[in-house]
């Protein structure tokens, strides 16, 4: 690092940081920020190290660690934010919710505690929480009803293939 104070190079000691994208990060994110860590909106280069910073489970670790990262080594974070850290292929979000409802911390631990998915799930990686979450959620939905029309067809499919079993006519 460039230190503009004495005009020189300074060298610091290597650290290796355990960074952890979970809903307890978020958590503690939206305690200092107070606003929704979920929605899509414009953060700030201050609230992104932030949010960093409640991803470090290193422990012991000084957090302006951050401030030496290398833009490959953010690009490397920021590709693991995003992975899905699931072989379940859907969107990220639970698909039930009020329309213009913020999606916080507490409402994913409500979701949760609703389907009965321990706490201690937490610390898993973000997207495949909310996998968790949407799987859940849709084997607790009680089975589609079968519409009259789609019924009946399935009735003579079954039945046309029986007579060709038997090769009778009926």
């Amino acid at each position: 690092m460039f230190n503009d104070e004495t005009q020189e190079f300074e060298t610091a000691d290597e650290v290796v940081l355990d960074l952890e994208h979970s809903l307890l990060s978020v958590s503690k994110w939206e305690s200092k920020h107070q606003k929704p860590f979920l929605e899509e909106g414009k953060r700030s280069p201050d609230e992104i190290f932030d949010y960093l910073r409640a991803m470090i489970v290193t422990p012991d670790v000084d957090p302006g660690v951050l401030d030496r990262c290398t833009q490959a080594q953010l690009n490397e974070i920021q590709a693991y934010i995003q992975s899905s850290q699931s072989a379940t292929v859907f969107g990220a979000l639970p698909e039930r919710r009020a329309v213009g409802e913020p999606v916080t911390s507490e409402l994913v631990y409500y979701w949760m505690s609703a389907l009965n998915i321990p706490f201690e799930t937490e610390r898993w990686h973000l997207n495949r929480l909310f996998s968790l979450i949407r799987i859940a959620n849709k084997k607790n939905q009680p089975p589609e009803k079968v519409g009259r029309n789609e019924l009946a067809q399935r009735y003579k499919e079954l039945n046309d293939k029986r007579r060709a079993e038997l090769g009778t006519r009926g």
